[in-house]
């Protein structure tokens, strides 16, 4: 319990590809950052490391495989998404290059519903509190090499969107 509310604690690693000034999003589809500009990744299955889980979570929710990947660090939020609910998400974040594409991304996955509708490299410009998840807001950070970076992230009043 956290100050009295339900509280859940969520692990999970993503991949973070910045070319040209755009970074590789997903377009997320469920979730509290739903409608959301997020990274590419998630949770660990059973028995799996964490770069097993970042190459298997970009591949099904991008298509692409990842070709490399470096520069590890890990970051947290806490995210109350409703008055009785808050998640404290903790964040692996991997730089990563892209290979090929390996077609189109799967509907169903073997952990569940895949919960992206699709990848857009987005200006990091264009990326703000309103459109975007709190990883995203933490990669903004570094691009701005904001001194707070390694400070958890608050978001007291996170509004789940109802459309993009």
């Amino acid at each position: 319990m956290y100050n009295g509310e339900k509280y859940h604690q969520h692990i999970g690693v993503y991949g973070v590809h910045i070319t040209e000034d755009r970074l590789l999003c997903i377009r997320k589809n469920a979730g509290p950052y739903q409608n959301r500009y997020d990274l590419p990744g998630g949770s660990q299955e059973d028995g799996e490391g964490l770069t097993e889980t970042l190459t298997r979570e970009v591949l099904e929710e991008t298509g692409h495989k990842v070709s490399k990947y470096g520069n590890n660090r890990i970051y947290d939020s806490f995210v109350k998404s409703s008055p009785e609910y808050t998640t404290h998400h903790i964040f692996a974040l991997y730089d990563i290059q892209l290979s090929e594409n390996e077609g189109s991304i799967p509907e169903i996955v073997e952990d569940g519903k895949n919960d992206s509708n699709g990848i857009e490299w987005v200006p990091i410009t264009e990326l703000n509190a309103e459109n975007a998840s709190p990883l995203i807001l933490k990669v903004l950070d570094e691009v701005q090499k904001d001194k707070k970076v390694l400070e958890k992230s608050v978001f007291l009043s996170w509004e789940v969107k109802d459309n993009f």
